[in-house]
């Protein structure tokens, strides 16, 4: 396993960072068994939120601590002021309540990094920066970023944060893969993928900010089970997500020449795309997903595939050669 750095942090951090979404309270053996294979693989970190589950993941992965007795060993991600159906939540009140639930849930004093679930950019940045940096130090979160917040936010709270002496944004968690949506997936989420995101991608390369980055696989477009072949075979079986969002002709022209690469270097779809999205000039921690132990070393052994420049560039469209 590969590790990196979040600022704020003393822990490194895996290079990629198992989601806890899927956990659930009425089946805690298959939990434990799931994040006990992560940690038995060098993967320390997992992704939760205060909305996953209506809380199960963060009682899940609470409990899993608490058994092991591991909670400076493992790095945890969670999320506050997700949307509902009423309004916006992201307010320090909403931050607050969603932090201090989460801390319930997790039976920890702390969270090592908490993301904005998502941005309303009709409130003013000032408020929020200060009370993340309350919560900062007071010792319940030991970084914070945004999930879902576009550069130009982002920038406005880090200049915020230095106008005034204040920790800023740490981390930022956008969508990010080789696949490029045609569709938003849900209310105000966003990506950095695909040729109209370069700027952003820019930007964040300029920055050197940590990204941890969600759908990493484009919504399991890149799972290996889905192609031009045998699409409109399965296509009423594909996940409504993935069927608006990713299956789209550019995308299946992506996937044809990761086929064709994934055959030459004897290696798997999902391993190219993964390799793929570690290959980018970006300091990425994708979020994957996997179901089990063989699964997180299909993605571990992605870390090692070396692809070139032109490989890279021809994978995303942005070539016709490939050397």
């Amino acid at each position: 396993m590969e590790y990196g750095q979040i600022p704020g942090l003393d822990q490194q951090v895996s290079r990629l960072i198992q989601g806890a979404i899927s956990l659930r309270t009425d089946e805690l053996e298959n939990g434990f068994a799931l994040l006990d294979a992560a940690m038995a693989r060098g993967i320390n970190a997992f992704d939760s939120a205060h909305l996953y589950g209506g809380g199960a993941s963060d009682r899940v992965l609470g409990q899993w601590m608490e058994a092991r007795g591991n909670r400076e060993d493992v790095v945890i991600i969670g999320k506050s002021s997700h949307h509902n159906a009423d309004r916006k939540r992201v307010t320090p009140w909403d931050i607050t309540a969603d932090l201090h639930d989460t801390l319930a849930r997790l039976r920890s004093s702390y969270v090592d990094i908490h993301l904005l679930h998502r941005d309303d950019p009709a409130v003013e940045v000032g408020p929020i920066v200060e009370n993340l940096n309350e919560h900062q130090a007071a010792g319940r979160i030991r970084a914070f970023g945004g999930s879902n917040w576009s550069v130009e936010r982002l920038e406005a709270a880090n200049e915020y944060a230095a106008r005034h002496n204040l920790t800023p944004f740490a981390v930022s968690s956008p969508n990010f893969s080789l696949g490029e949506q045609f569709a938003d997936p849900w209310r105000d989420c966003l990506t950095i993928s695909g040729p109209q995101h370069e700027a952003d991608r820019r930007w964040y390369a300029a920055q050197g900010m940590p990204l941890l980055t969600w759908s990493s696989l484009a919504r399991g477009f890149f799972s290996g089970r889905i192609s031009r072949h045998n699409f409109d075979a399965i296509k009423d079986d594909i996940e409504g997500f993935t069927l608006e969002v990713y299956c789209h002709e550019p995308n299946f022209r992506r996937l044809d020449r990761v086929e064709e690469l994934a055959a030459e270097k004897g290696r798997t779809v999902p391993q190219i795309a993964l390799a793929w999205l570690l290959a980018q000039p970006l300091n990425i921690f994708p979020l994957i997903g996997a179901a089990n132990g063989e699964e997180m070393d299909a993605n571990i052994q992605a870390m090692s595939i070396e692809l070139t420049p032109a490989e890279v560039e021809w994978l995303d469209l942005r070539s016709e050669a490939r050397a």
